[in-house]
């Protein structure tokens, strides 16, 4: 009996440790999840802090980024020029 109770204790400790990582896997998906959705709020933060300067400042010659502020306005004069042509298109269908 001996071989069988030694083989079941190697058969249990091999389960205990499948069971184990199965856990450790499981919990590494749930913090990598809780991760991304730190990530999510993080840039949608980034995103309104860029949106509130650019409404605030978009008109102030020397303000700071302006550089990048004209770059947006410009972005969006040329995409109501496309969108213009669209309609335009569209009235010829």
């Amino acid at each position: 009996m001996d071989f069988f109770e030694k083989a079941g204790e190697k058969i249990s400790a091999k389960g205990r440790d499948a069971a184990d990582k199965a856990r450790i896997l499981a919990e590494t998906a749930k913090l990598k999840s809780q991760i991304s959705t730190c990530d999510k709020v993080i840039q949608n933060n980034y995103l309104e802090i860029g949106r509130l300067y650019y409404q605030e400042y978009r008109d102030v010659p020397d303000a700071p980024f302006g550089k990048q502020c004209q770059a947006v306005s410009n972005a969006e004069q040329g995409k109501k020029e496309l969108q213009e042509k669209i309609d335009e298109l569209k009235k010829k269908l």
